[in-house]
């Protein structure tokens, strides 16, 4: 029989043992299996002490480049970004297994970016060799059905090597409304859908236009619902579109890159602090996360911090909002940062995990 003093101890320990943060914090990287990736790899980021390991990788993929998971954590979905682009979706099973269910084609070479929309009822892909963006009905069963929109991008941009022609990059649910944003490299827009029985259609404000030669490549939604901050890849800016009076308008545009620095470098990948307070952006070439705070006045660079690799493709904040993680292409490892609570400066644990052409981290939510 336990006495009630020792029941007491246990049941208070069990409470404290629930209350306790989680240790292992689980995510999936893409990578590049053209450039020495070997395809989906799944990780674990360890949050007391900011280890990684990788626990398995599920081969067998072409190029599983960029990936989404579904906020129930019941799907994830890929690109395969090669020539015949295609998009897949896999159940997550136990322990993080991937369990492939179907595919569709993405309606466009070269996909380079997925998004499954809050409530899981929808899938867009930005096809960056077509030019093009689909949008994808998805079942019950985390099922991928054929696409209902295929809009296919039209214009081009100042830089006659790079904005020949349109280069659909990404494609963003905004959490706020019905409201699908894209933007597009190759035609300096950040084209605006809404979704209309199943279907992309283009209103009255069909896109903001960034500047010449800007290159846009990924966008993320500011807390508030009325600000959203386009990074630019080909000039290393980032744009904050303001809703005034319920239409989108570009405002000021500042660098990545600190003064003074004269190589070749473009941006990449952006993210917000859940708090709204900072924002963070990619620079390939000067190899950094760029720092923004963010107050009444706008976005100001705080710094930028060294990411311990080269060619940050992408990168990603845990969810408990106290680690950093990128995802360095060329250099094949994976970093990982601490951010200050007080400053929201990113700063190198020491550690990171080796792997080949990282493209993508997804953390589980």
């Amino acid at each position: 029989m336990i006495k009630p003093a020792a029941l007491i101890f246990l049941l208070t320990m069990s409470i404290v043992g629930f209350a306790q943060p989680q240790k292992s914090l689980p995510f999936y990287v893409g990578t590049f299996t053209s450039e020495g990736g070997t395809g989906i790899q799944y990780c674990n980021l360890n949050s007391e002490t900011g280890d990684i390991q990788l626990v398995e990788t599920f081969k067998g993929l072409d190029n599983p480049a960029f990936l989404s998971i579904s906020d129930d954590n019941k799907y994830l979905y890929s690109v395969a970004e090669s020539t015949d682009g295609y998009v897949l979706a896999f159940e997550i099973a136990e322990k993080g297994k991937l369990k492939f269910i179907n595919k569709q084609f993405s309606n466009g070479a070269g996909p380079c970016f997925v998004e499954v929309s809050a409530d899981g009822k929808w899938v867009g892909v930005a096809n960056y060799g077509g030019g093009t963006v689909s949008l994808y009905p998805v079942d019950s069963k985390g099922t991928l059905l054929p696409a209902t929109s295929v809009i296919i991008n039209q214009g081009s941009g100042a830089d006659k090597v790079r904005q020949a022609v349109p280069r659909a990059h990404s494609v963003r649910f905004s959490p706020f409304s019905n409201t699908v944003f894209s933007a597009d490299l190759g035609t300096d827009q950040l084209d605006i859908f809404t979704i209309e029985n199943g279907k992309l259609v283009q209103g009255e404000q069909r896109f903001v236009k960034m500047e010449q030669g800007a290159g846009p490549r990924h966008i993320e939604f500011h807390p508030s619902g009325k600000m959203i901050y386009v990074i630019n890849e080909l000039n290393s800016t980032i744009i904050t579109v303001q809703l005034v009076n319920r239409k989108w308008e570009r405002g000021v545009s500042v660098s990545t890159l600190p003064e003074g620095f004269n190589g070749k470098s473009y941006c990449a990948d952006i993210h917000i602090s859940s708090d709204g307070k900072y924002l963070y952006g990619s620079n390939r070439g000067h190899n950094s996360i760029a720092v923004f705070s963010i107050n009444e006045e706008g976005l100001k660079l705080k710094t930028t911090v060294p990411v311990e690799g080269n060619w940050p493709r992408n990168f990603a904040l845990s969810p408990d909002g106290h680690f950093l993680l990128v995802a360095n292409q060329k250099s094949g490892n994976i970093t990982v940062f601490s951010i200050n609570k007080n400053t929201g400066i990113p700063e190198f644990t020491g550690h990171e995990l080796q792997t080949g052409s990282p493209v993508c981290i997804e953390f589980l939510n």
